[in-house]
């Protein structure tokens, strides 16, 4: 895998991190303010801000963490494979 591909997944995880994050926020508003109005309860924004927050927190560490240090990971593999 050369540079670019790396590069290209990197983005591409950052991007629906962020896509998935802004749809979130967006959803969870909108479901805030219909349980207020309507339903006076909150329970159905506790179930999918939880439920769908699992899956941002995963994206998050997609594109920011799990990368970075896989990449060391592998990094010190060769460098030990090398010796």
């Amino acid at each position: 895998m050369d540079l670019r591909e790396k590069a290209e997944k990197r983005v591409d995880a950052k991007i629906r991190f962020q896509e998935n994050l802004y749809k979130y926020l967006i959803v969870n508003t909108i479901i805030a303010i219909i349980c207020f109005v309507f339903l006076e309860s909150f329970w159905l924004l506790a179930f999918v801000m939880f439920f769908w927050g699992i899956r941002v927190i995963d994206d998050f560490f997609k594109a920011y963490s799990l990368n970075n240090y896989r990449e060391e990971m592998i990094q010190k593999e060769l460098s030990k494979i090398g010796d």
